[in-house]
């Protein structure tokens, strides 16, 4: 044989075994990465539907999304004209209303004070709903206006908006 076919056979017996060893380990590591991905029945709890039909204008309910207190608000139309009327640059967390909500009347938060953690009053009608008519954290006294937004105290940013969309006018999908 002559050197030149003694490389060739070389190169592809280099080039078998490379192949082999790697199809070989990521046969391997395939099942333990599978592993690792989360669960059918957490993937479940990813995202959350409600019905949101018997809500009145100027009523709040809270409901639970990854483990979390959201809350949806059907806003009066004076909350929606005391939201607009603010003007954001103002704001410690500056965020227009408009863009923080799909549906005007419609407000969809998680209910997690940005300072510590805590879930602030004003879901309720008879709950103190702090300076600005919104929510108000009374562990360490942060106010949020109608639209979730940080307006006094030490908290550093608005509440946040959870990803949703609208299934149809009367569900809302969270997650």
């Amino acid at each position: 044989m002559d050197k030149n076919s003694n490389n060739k056979r070389r190169d592809f017996l280099q080039l078998s075994t490379i192949s082999i060893g790697a199809l070989g380990t990521a046969a391997f590591i395939w099942p333990f990465l599978s592993s690792m991905n989360p669960a059918e029945d957490t993937l479940a709890l990813g995202t959350t539907e409600v019905d949101i039909s018997s809500i009145a204008e100027g009523q709040s309910i809270t409901v639970k999304w990854r483990g979390k207190p959201v809350f949806i608000r059907k806003r009066t139309k004076e909350e929606i004209e005391e939201a607009k009327e603010v003007d954001f640059t103002d704001l410690i967390d500056p965020e227009q209303d408009i863009d923080r909500v799909k549906k005007e009347e419609w407000l969809v938060l998680i209910g997690v004070c940005t300072h510590l953690g805590c879930v602030p009053l004003g879901q309720k009608l008879t709950d103190n709903k702090g300076e600005y008519n919104g929510w108000y954290c009374p562990c360490h006294g942060s106010h949020y206006d109608t639209s979730g937004r940080i307006r006094k105290g030490p908290a550093p940013n608005n509440l946040p908006v959870p990803p949703y969309s609208f299934l149809n006018e009367t569900t809302i999908k969270i997650g």
